[in-house]
């Protein structure tokens, strides 16, 4: 669900922001001034809030962006496998989710977690 939509020269850098359906996080963003027969141009450079991969666009300043919802969320981890198995701690639902390797070291069964819901993906962002 997207809460809002909002123009390319409006996404700071921290911004979250949907690029070809997959959430991303804006880290740079270099506006060009309006010329004489054009309007503005934006290079944004931003970051996959799941997997990591950067990514680099260049827009005309009134491109429209959707801003992704991003519920965080606390669970415990009861298993691990190819994937996490967690048990939110509101809902008590258990969850099969994906981790990054370096967060799965520090992990250990009964440790608290927080995940991250974006946009009905779920990945698990750092151990409590």
């Amino acid at each position: 669900m997207v809460l809002k939509i909002i123009s390319a020269t409006e996404a700071k850098p921290g911004t979250n922001i949907i690029i070809d359906g997959e959430a991303y996080t804006v880290k740079k963003v270099d506006v060009s001034k309006t010329g004489k027969h054009g309007a503005s141009k934006c290079r944004i450079e931003a970051a996959s809030i799941i997997t990591g991969a950067k990514k680099i666009i260049a827009v005309p300043g009134h491109e429209r962006f959707e801003v992704p919802m991003i519920d965080k969320r606390k669970a415990q981890v009861l298993s691990f496998g190819d994937k996490v198995s967690i048990m939110d701690l509101e809902s008590f639902e258990t969850l099969e989710i994906d981790c990054d390797e370096e967060i799965r070291k520090e992990l250990q069964e009964n440790s608290n977690v927080e995940y991250w819901d974006i946009e009905g993906r779920k990945i698990v962002k750092r151990k409590l």
